[in-house]
């Protein structure tokens, strides 16, 4: 059977574990997508929880992670790299849209950022950095969320870290739907009505 077949449909389903609907539902017995912005991310759990919050963001990091490194496992020769971009790409994509929540998922930041930790290391570093600059500077999760996005195809490439035109694609791919998820926050971002730290605003977006 064809590899990347068998790659893109266990990583779609690992990436679909909807973690932070699954944390609240367990510990508070609410569904996290009835308050704040409706989103199943570590943001919007956050708000439920704290802890539920990080615990959310690590265990979206890791379904990401975990895909990659079950194609590097299960794959070897040229084409393991672009298997393990495959990977990364399907289980971000799980994420985005879960068949278990009727395809309404999270934004797809941390799954992202643990997805490609392996293949893109010096572009993941340079991506936390600049996000905790702009969240900081701006205390807008969603501008800094939006700014990575859009950076990370450009690090890739000034870093050289994929091997043929085909990695690129996948990663600039990821980068449109992870910002696409966040066009309502873009939205409200220019409205002036996006919510910042420390200051609530009806209908807060989560960012993650």
């Amino acid at each position: 059977m064809n590899p990347y077949l068998i790659t893109a449909a266990v990583s779609y389903l690992l990436g679909s574990i909807p973690f932070g609907y699954l944390l609240v539902r367990i510990f508070t017995g609410k569904d996290v997508r009835a308050s704040g912005s409706g989103n199943i991310g570590a943001t919007n759990v956050a708000r439920q929880s704290p802890a539920l919050g990080v615990a959310t963001l690590m265990l979206d990091a890791a379904k990401g992670l975990a895909a990659v490194l079950m194609a590097q496992i299960l794959s070897s020769g040229p084409h393991q790299q672009l298997i393990m971009t495959t990977a990364a790409f399907f289980a971000v994509l799980g994420h985005l849209f879960p068949v278990w929540l009727k395809f309404r998922g999270g934004k797809g930041v941390a799954t992202s950022l643990g997805a490609f930790l392996l293949l893109t290391p010096k572009s993941i570093l340079c991506m936390v950095v600049l996000f905790l600059i702009i969240a900081v500077a701006f205390r807008y999760v969603s501008l800094g969320s939006v700014a990575v996005a859009a950076a990370f195809p450009l690090l890739a490439w000034a870093f050289h870290e994929y091997r043929d035109a085909r990695q690129l694609g996948w990663i600039a791919l990821v980068s449109a739907l992870v910002i696409w998820k966040h066009r309502q926050n873009i939205g409200r971002i220019a409205a002036g009505t996006e919510s910042r730290f420390g200051r609530k605003v009806a209908k807060a977006g989560s960012s993650v």
